[in-house]
C-alpha cells in the first residue's frame, strides 16, 4: 500500500472554480481523479523536441528519396 501526499496548488479563485466543474462534467468525482488523469495523458504526449527531430529525420529522409508515394493514407495502413 502507498501514502498518498497532499499536493497544494496556489490558484485564482476563477481556475479553481473552472478546474471544478471541468473535473464533474468529465465525470470525475474529484479533482484529485482529474488531475491524475492528465497527468497520465500528458505522458503519452510527444514533446516539442522529439517532434522537430521527427520532423527533421523525415526532411532528410525526404531529400535522400528514402520516402514512398502512397495512393491514400488508407493504402499506408
Amino acid at each position: 500500500m502507498y501514502m498518498r501526499q497532499v499536493l497544494s496548488l496556489s490558484l485564482s479563485q476563477k481556475i479553481t472554480k473552472d478546474i471544478k466543474k471541468t473535473a464533474k462534467i468529465r465525470g470525475f468525482d474529484t479533482v484529485s481523479g482529474y488531475v491524475k488523469y492528465l497527468f497520465d495523458l500528458d505522458k503519452d504526449l510527444i514533446s516539442e523536441k522529439e517532434l522537430l527531430n521527427s520532423v527533421k529525420e523525415a526532411r532528410k529522409e525526404y531529400k535522400q528519396r528514402k520516402t514512398i508515394k502512397a495512393e491514400s493514407l488508407a493504402s499506408l495502413i
